[in-house]
């Protein structure tokens, strides 16, 4: 079994001269001499980076802290403040239980963040990995960190030849058995790091790796076939309509979604009922009211469970105070300050292709 202690010594020297340098990390010479960062910051860069790419998330962190510089800021924000500054980033329920964490923690934590993986655990939208990263890297608690990246790692180095969902127990244990109890946040960076850049999944760059000379993947030669993975179900096709309804000011029609389910909280343009499990209605008879629709074309998006085609129809209406209720106009030009998620983007971009040029 590879050593614990020459494990992380050597992988903690890797990252002392090779750590990503991100807005919300600590430096491993400042965390080697004691400096802990903000549990704020690592917490929303944490369910930011739930399911989402580094290099998305950077922005959006940043804009998040302009906005919000604490967790009692946050608290207090408007929810469909958050829902805008959020939109586009993706799987909205993050946001949702992002504003009700910060509520819970600035009302009944006093605006700190508890340190326990336990007590982390029991806050909305923080499940097992959340919990031990904000554990380990803000607190320098000894919990084990297992994300994507440090799965496919530790796979190799153990040549685990079962499917991940069998084997993320065992994962979890050995990064316990791995974990120096003197620096477990720097570990767990260090650990994504390299599964980040050295242990990718395809051409790994073992020469180049820390802990290459105990890995078993490597040493065998076939490291790009772990981790060993389920065959992925196929996703399914479905489809539905949106309306781009623009008045004689060029405003464009737009409307809450419901608080709860897919997209919950975002704004809108108006359409037919498609979900993940049902298609919409679709042609002429889906149309809202009698006009003079045009068939704009289509709009392609892809969820986490189903692909989905939106066939996409616009108008211009002469009476527009018939469609205010429920709803409201914004001008064209304002549209990014809106809360819509990436597909009615792409349902407005079909009708109105100049519409998020240039626009964050």
């Amino acid at each position: 079994m590879t050593s614990k202690a020459d494990f992380s010594t050597d992988l903690l020297q890797w990252y002392d001269h090779h750590a990503r340098v991100l807005p919300w990390r600590v430096p491993p010479a400042k965390s080697k001499a004691g400096a802990l960062p903000n549990p704020y910051h690592v917490w929303l860069s944490e369910i930011m980076l739930q399911q989402t790419q580094v290099a998305t998330v950077r922005d959006y962190y940043l804009k998040f802290l302009s906005l919000w510089p604490s967790v009692d800021d946050l608290a207090v924000a408007e929810t469909e403040d958050v829902m805008k500054a959020w939109a586009g980033l993706g799987y909205y329920s993050r946001a949702r239980n992002l504003k009700k964490c910060a509520e819970i923690v600035s009302d009944e934590y006093e605006g700190i963040f508890p340190q326990s993986y336990d007590a982390l655990k029991k806050l909305p939208g923080i499940g097992d990995y959340t919990a031990a990263a904000i554990s380990a890297i803000a607190f320098k608690q000894p919990a084990a960190v297992v994300d994507g990246n440090i799965e496919r790692v530790i796979t190799r180095q153990y040549s685990l030849t079962e499917p991940v969902p069998k084997v993320k127990g065992q994962v979890r244990g050995l990064v316990s058995n791995l974990l120096p109890v003197e620096r477990p946040g720097d570990f767990a960076q260090a650990m994504m790091d390299l599964g980040a850049s050295l242990c990718s999944p395809k051409k790994p760059a073992c020469s180049l790796c820390p802990v290459g000379s105990s890995c078993a993947a490597h040493l065998e030669g076939n490291q790009e076939t772990f981790p060993v993975k389920l065959p992925k179900a196929e996703k399914p096709l479905r489809r539905g309509a949106a309306f781009v309804i623009l008045n004689k000011s060029g405003e464009l029609f737009l409307q809450k979604r419901i608080d709860s389910g897919l997209l919950g909280g975002m704004s809108e343009v108006p359409g037919t009922q498609w979900a993940a499990r049902q298609d919409g209605h679709l042609g002429e008879q889906a149309l809202p009211f009698n006009a003079e629709w045009k068939r704009c074309g289509t709009a392609k998006h892809t969820f986490t469970h189903f692909h989905l085609e939106l066939e996409v129809w616009s108008v211009l209406v002469a009476e527009p105070k018939t469609l205010t209720e429920g709803g409201w106009w914004v001008p064209q030009k304002d549209l990014g300050d809106e809360a819509l998620p990436t597909v009615m983007k792409k349902a407005i971009s079909v009708a109105l292709p100049e519409a998020f040029k240039d626009k964050k």
